[in-house]
């Protein structure tokens, strides 16, 4: 009997990738923040040296959780620190962000124009992981965007071994992705950016370690996802090193760079 052809391992690449977690204000209409943030302030991040690709990641207004309960695991998202959107930084190399300090300084002048809380959450080197899951033709009809807080006793290395060795893998592996980015961050610090005029509280107690972005061909894929026997194997590998797992469900995930040219208009 001839052998089985073997299967081809999936391709990651490792950008230096770092996330900055948005509120938009309140005393005005989540719409008009989020509008602002998709236009104007798109241009300014887009203008900055030495970016490889920006993304700005748009999270739904109700968004109570999409991961099922799991015992000892926090994955009801609290209202009062509930999200309204991500944007994905991926610099060209290590020296790229000391390049960028006067479109920075734009940035940060900008930013209460449209925003009451940010924090960024950096990544060292080879930290984040994006891998090539989408069979051929396939493309990403829905999203989902998952925070994962470390379990307190577990150490910062030992995390990022699990979620890069152990995790990642399991999850490229089910097959039903289209999309597949995981990040594990350094030790959060306000000085790394500290904005003026805008918010940047961040307990120890409501910090998070790792994301991870999963695509899916559609709607339906997804909800089938977080519904199946996937998630609950998924769950049981992550109870143990996680206090919180909050998932969210993505409305749009617009791409300003890509491979380091500005794009005319933003891409989906």
């Amino acid at each position: 009997m001839s052998a089985s052809p073997a299967v081809a391992p999936v391709v990651v690449k490792k950008p230096l990738t770092s996330s900055i977690l948005l509120w938009v204000r309140t005393d005005q209409p989540r719409q008009t923040g989020m509008d602002y943030w998709k236009g104007p302030h798109s241009g300014i991040i887009s203008a900055t040296p030495g970016l490889e690709e920006y993304r700005q990641i748009h999270l739904a207004e109700h968004n109570p959780g999409r991961w099922p309960a799991t015992n000892g695991v926090q994955t009801e998202i609290p209202a009062d620190r509930k999200i309204d959107g991500v944007a994905e930084v991926t610099f060209q190399s290590m020296l790229a962000p000391l390049k960028e300090r006067g479109q920075t300084k734009l940035a940060y002048a900008d930013e209460i124009n449209v925003f009451r809380r940010t924090l960024l959450y950096a990544a060292p080197p080879n930290s984040s992981r994006w891998y090539d899951v989408a069979g051929p033709g396939q493309t990403v009809g829905a999203r989902a965007l998952v925070y994962l807080r470390r379990r307190d006793g577990v150490g910062a290395g030992s995390f990022r071994k699990f979620v890069n060795e152990q995790l990642a893998p399991v999850v490229a592996a089910t097959g039903v992705l289209t999309e597949l980015r995981t990040q594990t961050f350094l030790p959060w610090s306000e000085k790394l950016w500290d904005t003026p005029d805008v918010a940047h509280d961040n307990p120890h107690d409501q910090r998070f370690h790792a994301s991870l972005s999963l695509g899916f061909t559609d709607t339906a894929a997804r909800d089938a996802f977080f519904t199946g026997n996937v998630i609950q194997d998924l769950s049981d590998r992550l109870a143990p090193q996680v206090s919180a797992i909050h998932a969210y469900d993505v409305t749009a995930a617009l791409t300003y760079v890509r491979n380091g040219d500005i794009l005319p208009h933003y891409e989906e």
